[in-house]
C-alpha cells in the first residue's frame, strides 16, 4: 500500500471516529481543537517522511518517432523540478528526451496530427505535493523542427527553460505556479499565438530579432517590464510598428498574479 494512501486512510478514520464520539456526546470539543490536532499530525508525518532515505531518482529515456505526421500537439504536465525544452530532436523523431522521476506517456494519431501527453507518474508524489517525489523531476526533451507544433505546458514550483527559437510552434499555452520561466519564442514560425497564466512566478519572454510582437498583460501585484523601444505601448497593448506586415510575429496574452513579467 502506498504510504500516502495509508496516511490519509488513518487520518480520515480517526477524524470520523472523533466526530462520531462528539455527536454521541462521549467527548466534547469543537473544530477549534480538531483542526490544530489534524495539522500537527500532518506536519509530524511530513517531517518523518522528509527524514527517510529516498531511493535514487528514476531516469527514463523516451523517443517518439515522427513517422508521417505533419502537425503535433504536445502536452507537458510537470511538477517541481527543472524543465528544459528545445529543438534538438534527431531527424525523424517527434520527441526525444530524458525524464528524471520517470514519465507517463500517451500518444494518439488523428490523420496527420500526432498527439502526445507526458505527465509525472502518479506514484512519484506524496499528498499532492510534488517536492516529495522519489527523484528530482528534471526533464530535458528535444522536439522536432520539421512539423508545426502546438505546445501546452503546465508546471508547478519549477525552473523552466523553453528554447523554441528553432521550432515551428504556432500555439503555446503556459500555466505555471511559483516558478521561474524563460521562454525564447520561435524565430521563423510565421504566426505564433502565446497564452500565459502565472501565479507567484517570474516569467521572461524573449522575442528574436526580426520577429514582431503584440503584447497584452493582465496583472495583479506584478512587476511588468516590456521593451518599449521594440514594442511601443498604445493604451493597454504593446505592439511592434510592423506587426501587421511582418512575416514572423507573436501574439501574446499574459495573465499574472504576484510576480514579474519581462518581455524583450
Amino acid at each position: 500500500m502506498r504510504r500516502d494512501h495509508l496516511f490519509w486512510g488513518v487520518a480520515l478514520t480517526l477524524l470520523g471516529t472523533v466526530l462520531l464520539f462528539q455527536e454521541l456526546g462521549w467527548i466534547r470539543f469543537g473544530w477549534n481543537v480538531l483542526w490544530p490536532l489534524f495539522l500537527v499530525g500532518a506536519g509530524l508525518w511530513l517531517l518523518a517522511r522528509s527524514t527517510q532515505q529516498r531511493a535514487p531518482a528514476t531516469v527514463r529515456s523516451l523517443a517518439i518517432p515522427l513517422e508521417t505526421a505533419e502537425r503535433a500537439l504536445v502536452r507537458l504536465h510537470h511538477g517541481a523540478g527543472r524543465l528544459q525544452v528545445d529543438g534538438s530532436a534527431p531527424a525523424r523523431q517527434l520527441l526525444d528526451g530524458t525524464f528524471g522521476g520517470g514519465v507517463e506517456a500517451q500518444t494518439q494519431r488523428e490523420g496527420s496530427i500526432s498527439k502526445v501527453d507526458l505527465r509525472v507518474p502518479g506514484d512519484s508524489c506524496c499528498l499532492g505535493f510534488p517536492w516529495y517525489s522519489r527523484g528530482a523531476l528534471d526533464w530535458s526533451l528535444g522536439l522536432s523542427r520539421d512539423v508545426d507544433l502546438a505546445l501546452d505546458v503546465e508546471t508547478g514550483a519549477s525552473d523552466n527553460r523553453l528554447d523554441l527559437g528553432l521550432l515551428r510552434v504556432t500555439n503555446l499555452n503556459l500555466r505555471t505556479g511559483a516558478s521561474s520561466t524563460t521562454v525564447t519564442l520561435p524565430a521563423s514560425a510565421g504566426y505564433t499565438r502565446v497564452h500565459v497564466e502565472s501565479g507567484a512566478a517570474s516569467v521572461s519572454l524573449r522575442v528574436p530579432e526580426g520577429v514582431a510582437a503584440r503584447v497584452r498583460i493582465q496583472s495583479g501585484l506584478s512587476g511588468i517590464t516590456v521593451d518599449a523601444s521594440r514594442f511601443p505601448r498604445a493604451g493597454d497593448v504593446w505592439r511592434s510598428p510592423d506587426y501587421d506586415t511582418a512575416a514572423n510575429k507573436v501574439d501574446m496574452d499574459i495573465q499574472t498574479g504576484v510576480g514579474s513579467v519581462d518581455v524583450r
